[in-house]
């Protein structure tokens, strides 16, 4: 066998890894040259992915029934009675250099499953993690007009059927949730499955994305079905624009078919999303495609803004629950924080905690947190949000002719 053919075919399965038909070629060359060792990890590599493949699994036995080359050069050339048949006899006992296929089964004592394959029968159990909340909103430090509105657009109906049913008012559609990043738009999804008392499915990208052809699409079909199966519950789309960017500026289309895909499964379309409630999230609802925002899908919006001056000093006061904390004024903290997001506030305590620890390890002595840390911190540390406000001011003042984003219009101009 010429070995530049082989050396080509090697090549092109490097280049092309998932090409299992080259891969089964070049593994059947390189038992015919007497490489069976390289086959076999050829082989092992298809059945990986295909343990049933039968081309895969006769390879493999023609591979493993010769005899290792160094045992070959080592034992000396007996004289045989009757030459080896290269082909199986009549009744299937022998194959490639004489192997008796019979006595090898003898020898087991059942079926042998096939390779790389785990022949567990347990049940894996779900392929997301469904769990429950374990917040409520008054939990949730803060808010108090985003709570309001998700108390009159979302908790109110649900918890009053009769009123509801009095009112004719449909609890089709889902909620979204936009605004600055680090404003706790997670903690509140989770806050109202905790209200609901429901189970809490967040889904990410991660969750979704599949290179292959498809795959993202089946992804999201399951999520569905998951939260189907564990009603009541709340699906969670965590960075929607992400997962449900607009169409006509993504010219990949597998991810055009995940957005289809997605607005199939909101309509509900062959099934019932009874006692599924969803939730989204997202810092840029701009970049999320219209069609996820028409009627009887997520059609309401909250926006979640930074804390207000009263809510920042709830969030220090959480932060510093748990710390060794000695005379920390709050209030001066919460008025010193204004445009801070919570996340940025939990990044100040942390900061603060930082010089502390870094003090007692130079002094060998332990002490407590103080303002000193605090204000230390406060001359590094900056808004994160200022990216984002900038981005939105231009959206509010060029691309709000009908009227979506007039709430942030009016903080926009209140923050100036």
């Amino acid at each position: 066998m010429d070995d530049r053919l082989i050396d080509s075919l090697a090549a092109a399965v490097r280049a092309t890894p998932d090409d299992l038909i080259l891969r089964l070629h070049l593994a059947g060359l390189l038992v015919d040259a007497g490489r069976e060792p390289e086959a076999v990890s050829h082989v092992a590599t298809v059945l990986a992915t295909e343990p049933g493949s039968p081309e895969a699994l006769a390879l493999m036995a023609r591979a493993m029934s010769g005899p290792a080359p160094s045992e070959t050069a080592a034992a000396p050339a007996a004289p045989a009675a009757t030459p080896p048949s290269e082909d199986p006899g009549d009744d299937g006992t022998t194959g490639r250099g004489g192997f008796d296929w019979h006595a090898a089964e003898s020898e087991l004592d059942g079926a042998v499953g096939p390779m790389f394959v785990d022949g567990s029968t347990e049940d894996p159990g779900p392929a997301y993690d469904v769990r429950s909340a374990g917040v409520r909103l008054a939990d949730v430090g803060g808010l108090t007009d985003v709570k309001k509105r998700l108390e009159a657009s979302f908790l109110a109906p649900l918890r009053n059927p009769e009123l509801r049913a009095l009112y004719g008012k449909s609890l089709r559609g889902g909620l979204l949730l936009y605004g600055p990043p680090g404003c706790g738009k997670t903690f509140l999804a989770k806050a109202v499955a905790g209200e609901l008392g429901a189970a809490f499915l967040h889904v990410s990208l991660a969750d979704v994305l599949d290179m292959y052809i498809g795959q993202s699409e089946r992804n999201v079909k399951e999520l569905f079905e998951v939260a189907r199966s564990s009603a009541p519950c709340v699906l969670f789309l965590d960075e929607l624009d992400a997962i449900g960017g607009r169409r006509s500026l993504n010219r990949n289309s597998g991810a055009r078919t995940t957005v289809n895909q997605l607005l199939t499964e909101l309509d509900g379309v062959g099934s019932d999303n009874e006692g599924v409630f969803v939730l989204a999230a997202t810092n840029h609802p701009w970049d999320v495609d219209p069609a996820l925002r028409r009627p009887g899908r997520l059609d309401r919006t909250v926006l979640v803004l930074p804390p207000d001056r009263e809510a920042r000093e709830a969030i220090l006061r959480t932060h510093l629950h748990d710390r060794p904390v000695e005379r920390i004024d709050t209030r001066r903290l919460a008025k010193s924080t204004e445009g801070f997001s919570g996340a940025d506030l939990a990044h100040l305590c942390e900061s603060a905690s930082e010089y502390a620890l870094l003090d007692s390890v130079d002094t060998g002595q332990v002490r407590m947190i103080g303002m000193t840390d605090f204000d230390r911190a406060l001359g590094e540390i900056r808004p994160s949000i200022g990216p984002w406000m900038e981005t939105a001011r231009n959206v509010a003042l060029y691309a709000n002719a009908s009227g979506e984003y007039d709430d942030l219009a009016k903080w926009l101009r209140k923050q100036r």
